[in-house]
């Protein structure tokens, strides 16, 4: 008997699925038009906006960068000290 009511259950999920499904892809016929006319505005304001939103992207790297470089910078002057230092030129008075 359970399995009768499980069966009587699927059974109407998978009729309510189809049609779902169908009407689904009705109003995508329907309304197919106006979902190309969505695609194409997009696409079109993409290519005005893409370059823009590139060169936004491009400054905000280059600002994160900074912040994340601008501490470090006492540590790169005493590396180039110590590195100056070590890459001395002078032969050693004694071999």
């Amino acid at each position: 008997m359970a399995a009768l009511v499980v069966f009587a259950g699927l059974a109407c999920f998978m009729a309510f699925a189809v049609l779902a499904l169908l009407l689904k892809l009705a109003i995508r016929i329907v309304f197919f038009p106006l979902f190309l006319l969505k695609w194409i505005i997009t696409g079109l304001v993409m290519v005005v906006l893409g370059p823009v939103l590139a060169m936004v992207a491009l400054v905000l790297a280059f600002a994160f960068a900074l912040v994340l470089a601008v501490p470090l910078l006492p540590l790169l002057a005493l590396g180039a000290i110590v590195w100056l230092l070590v890459r001395s030129p002078r032969r050693p008075a004694v071999i």
